[in-house]
């Protein structure tokens, strides 16, 4: 697949497009797993970007690789696909979609942390500020959110909606967790492999736990239809644009994609689900993503 590859074009086309695909699946995941459950949600969604991804790393002659790595690779996909979509898929049933795009746009924040304990990354006074601000703008949001929740959403308890929202900061400690993993033990591993082997190790945990809490009633074309796009375009077309974002721009601009990802869940949210967005949420998770990019270390003047 070339395209991984090719520099030519605009990295900002692809920046916005990811943006809008991860944006989107927030509610893609609400969608489904109104009907599905979260269980068999996470798993329809893993399954569908296995089948998509497979035949891309198949054709860039990545199998002997992944054959080496399997074990480690599988069990990445477990810790790192199968529990945090299954966690997300339950959040966005008790809370609004766009708080939790908001709260998964702290895993940069919970990965300088993981880094700092695990791998000894340095973190200097502004990084750590920036932790600091970032885990008082969580635990801030979460409190007023749960306070009134009724005005975020109506349709769920607050108990609902404190579990939910351990729900996303237990999803963003996987990928933060993950994220150092890989960078210790698979280090050099091709994108394609780890994105397409990691969808198969999460189907491969999710398979019984899914099958277990399939849904008695089958459900709706259109929560077929939304879990289908979650599988295809949120998650194995947003892998190969993450990829191809990283060649054309570099690491530390694509990650700053996090922080984008919110406006467009918020969008959707109140386009598609009549969700109320407040001021406060909004202005909280203003100040999460500023924390979470100060301690991240991408303002080169602050590093």
């Amino acid at each position: 697949m070339t395209t991984l590859q090719d520099n030519s074009q605009d990295w900002r086309v692809d920046y916005l497009l990811l943006a809008a695909l991860w944006g989107s699946s927030f509610l893609f995941m609400r969608m489904g797993a109104s009907e599905f459950g979260p269980l068999a949600t996470a798993w329809t969604r893993v399954f569908v970007a296995t089948l998509f991804l497979s035949p891309f790393m198949l054709q860039q002659g990545h199998w002997p690789v992944f054959k080496q790595h399997w074990k480690l690779v599988l069990g990445l996909g477990a810790f790192n696909s199968a529990l945090p979509f299954a966690l997300f898929a339950y959040a966005v049933m008790h809370i609004s979609t766009g708080l939790s795009a908001i709260l998964n746009a702290a895993v940069p924040l919970f990965a300088a942390l993981v880094a700092w304990l695990w791998l000894g990354d340095r973190l200097n006074r502004w990084r750590i500020a920036g932790l600091i601000i970032g885990f008082v703008g969580v635990s801030v949001l979460a409190n007023n959110q749960t306070t009134d929740h009724s005005a975020a959403n109506p349709d769920a308890s607050a108990w609902g909606q404190y579990t939910a929202i351990a729900a996303c900061l237990l999803a963003t400690i996987c990928y933060a967790i993950s994220g150092s993993f890989t960078k210790k033990f698979l280090p050099n591993l091709p994108p394609l492999v780890s994105a397409s082997g990691s969808q198969l190790g999460a189907t491969l945990a999710l398979t019984l736990p899914a099958f277990w809490a399939m849904p008695s009633v089958m459900p709706s074309l259109k929560a077929w239809g939304a879990l289908m796009v979650l599988g295809v375009a949120c998650t194995g077309i947003a892998y190969i644009l993450y990829f191809r974002l990283v060649n054309r721009a570099g690491p530390a601009k694509a990650l700053t994609v996090t922080f984008l990802i919110p406006v467009f869940a918020l969008i959707y949210g109140v386009a598609f689900l009549n969700e109320t967005v407040t001021l406060s949420m909004v202005l909280l998770g203003v100040v999460v993503v500023f924390g979470t990019a100060l301690s991240s270390g991408i303002f080169p003047k602050v590093k």
